[in-house]
C-alpha cells in the first residue's frame, strides 16, 4: 500500500496528547499510579488530570497527587472538581487551594450522584447547581484554564443532542476553554458531532476522550452506565478471550491504535486518553502516533 494514502503510517510532528489518571487509594495503587506517571511524562504532555470520585469522595486524595506533581515534576496537571457533595463555599476553597499548590487549570464537571452513574441528580443545598455555574464559579476566582466535558452521544440526561450542545455553549460564555468527550468506538460519531458544534459557533478545542480497553467486560458495562455506544464489532474483536489476557492486551492495542490513527486521517490533532493508571497501553499508541520520548536533561550528549 502507498503510504501517502494514510498520514498516520509516517507519524504526525504536531500530534498533542494528555492524559487522565485517577488518585490511588492504597500505597500499592500509588506505586502504579506514580509508576505510570513516569512512563508516560516523557511524552510532554499537554497536561495530565485527575479524576474526583463521585460525591467528591476523593477530594484529598486528588489535591494530593496534583500538589505532588506540581512540586516533582515538570507537568502541567490538570485538577477535576464537581458539584457534588459540597456548599459553594467550600467548593470555593477548594479553587483557591489549587492556585495555591501552583494549579492553574481545572476540569470542571458536575459529577455523577453519591451513588453512581444512573441516580438522580441532586445539587447540594447551597451549592453550585450545574457545571456552567462552577466553570463561572471558578472564573470568577481567578484566571483559571477550565476544562469541561462534552459528549458525542449526548449525556444520558439531555433531552437531545441539540439540547446537550446547547449546554457546552453556555459552558464556553461561562469561560471554558477546552472540552474533552465521552470515550467513544465509533469514529464517525465523533466526527459528526465535532461539525455539529462547530455549526453551532463553538470553536474551542474539542478533545476526543481515548479509553484503551483494558477489561472490555468493564468497559461496556461502564459505558452502558454513561450512555456510551459498543458496537457489535468491538465485542466480536475480544469474544472467547475472557481467560487470556496476553491476547486482550494485544487486541486491545491495536484497537486503540486504530482509532486514533484513523482519526489522525480525519485531522484530528489532539488526544486525550483515559489511562486506568496504566501506562504501557497508552505509551505504545502514542508511538504509533509518532511521538517520541524526550531525553532526560543529564543524558542529553555534551
Amino acid at each position: 500500500m502507498n503510504s501517502a494514502l494514510r498520514p498516520s503510517r509516517n507519524g504526525h510532528p504536531s500530534i498533542r496528547v494528555s492524559f487522565e489518571f485517577f488518585p490511588p487509594k492504597n500505597a500499592e495503587m500509588e506505586t502504579s499510579l506514580w509508576e505510570s506517571i513516569h512512563r508516560l511524562a516523557p511524552l510532554d504532555p499537554s497536561f495530565v488530570s485527575v479524576t474526583y470520585g463521585a460525591g467528591g469522595t476523593t477530594r484529598e486524595r486528588t489535591h494530593a497527587t496534583v500538589a505532588r506533581l506540581v512540586q516533582e515534576t515538570e507537568l502541567k496537571p490538570a485538577a477535576h472538581l464537581t458539584c457534588v457533595g459540597a456548599s459553594r463555599e467550600e467548593i470555593d476553597d477548594v479553587v483557591r487551594a489549587y492556585a495555591q499548590a501552583g494549579v492553574r487549570h481545572i476540569v470542571a464537571l458536575r459529577g455523577d450522584p453519591a451513588e453512581g452513574p444512573g441516580s438522580t441528580f441532586s445539587a447540594h443545598p447551597g451549592g453550585y447547581e450545574t457545571s456552567t455555574a462552577l466553570v463561572a464559579g471558578i472564573k470568577r476566582l481567578g484566571d483559571f484554564d477550565v476544562t469541561v466535558s462534552a459528549y458525542p452521544e449526548k449525556h444520558p440526561e439531555s433531552g437531545s443532542i441539540d439540547d446537550d450542545i446547547d449546554v457546552l455553549a453556555a459552558k464556553v460564555d461561562a469561560g471554558a476553554t477546552r472540552a474533552i468527550t465521552q470515550f467513544f468506538f465509533e469514529n464517525e460519531t465523533y466526527l459528526r458531532y465535532l461539525d455539529r458544534v462547530r455549526q453551532r459557533g463553538i470553536n474551542i478545542p474539542i478533545l476526543p476522550g481515548i479509553v484503551p480497553v483494558q477489561n472490555f467486560r468493564q468497559t461496556a458495562n461502564f459505558a452502558k452506565r454513561t450512555g456510551a455506544s459498543v458496537p457489535r464489532w468491538l465485542a466480536e474483536r475480544f469474544e472467547g478471550l475472557e481467560n487470556d489476557p496476553a491476547t486482550r492486551r494485544l487486541i486491545a492495542a491495536a484497537v486503540a491504535a486504530e482509532q486514533v490513527l484513523d482519526l489522525v486521517d480525519a485531522g484530528i490533532e489532539d488526544f486525550h486518553f483515559y489511562t486506568m493508571n496504566k501506562a504501557d497501553l497508552v505509551y505504545a499508541i502514542c508511538h504509533l502516533l509518532g511521538l517520541r520520548a524526550k531525553p532526560a536533561p543529564d543524558s542529553i550528549a555534551a
